[in-house]
């Protein structure tokens, strides 16, 4: 029997056994790189005005500087949805000794047709090099009671937080993206 790979294949297909050899690739060879996956994209669901209470400080903690702002209402709207911010939720914050800035909200809102879903939505924001604050994006999660309203139960979100004032109050402007 011959001992060069090349024979012994050529030999075993005259004799009928039709057998394919597979060669690896030369150490030296590279595989093309594979192409990045495409980019999540974003898709606007809805944006909130949320209306705030004093801010009550609660002091200083091992991990920073600890507030309670509670939530005393505002609305919502967008494509598929809309309705009011139920008064009684909590933004629970805390500021680093870093400079940056936590916030941990819950809270529930109600549609228009009276279906109530509670929102969670948790961000930090850190100053940039020059010491100015970035834009604050969070990542809620939603939870809906089965029926029209399931859709947000599902998937990955991003919200970006920006401090307002309302009717001379205090209040945040929330958007919310559905990642896919």
């Amino acid at each position: 029997m011959t001992k060069n790979p090349i024979l012994l294949v050529a030999s075993l297909a005259i004799c009928g056994f039709g057998f394919a050899l597979a060669v690896p690739p030369r150490a030296s060879a590279q595989a093309a790189p594979a192409a990045a996956p495409a980019a999540p994209t974003l898709e606007f669901i809805f944006e909130e005005n949320v209306t705030l209470a004093d801010s009550v400080h609660v002091g200083a903690t091992p991990r920073g500087q600890r507030n309670i702002v509670p939530i005393t209402g505002g609305a919502f709207s967008g494509p598929n949805i809309r309705g009011k911010v139920l008064p009684g939720g909590w933004d629970w914050q805390l500021a680093f000794p870093d400079g940056c800035f936590s916030l941990e909200a819950n809270y529930m809102i109600q549609t228009d047709d009276g279906v109530v879903i509670n929102v969670i939505n948790k961000g930090t924001t850190c100053p940039d090099s020059s010491g100015k604050r970035t834009r604050m994006l969070t990542a809620p999660v939603f939870e809906a009671p089965d029926g029209p309203y399931r859709w947000l139960n599902d998937g990955a979100y991003v919200g970006t937080v920006d401090v307002e004032t309302i009717d001379g109050k205090p209040a945040v402007h929330i958007r919310f993206y559905k990642a896919s």
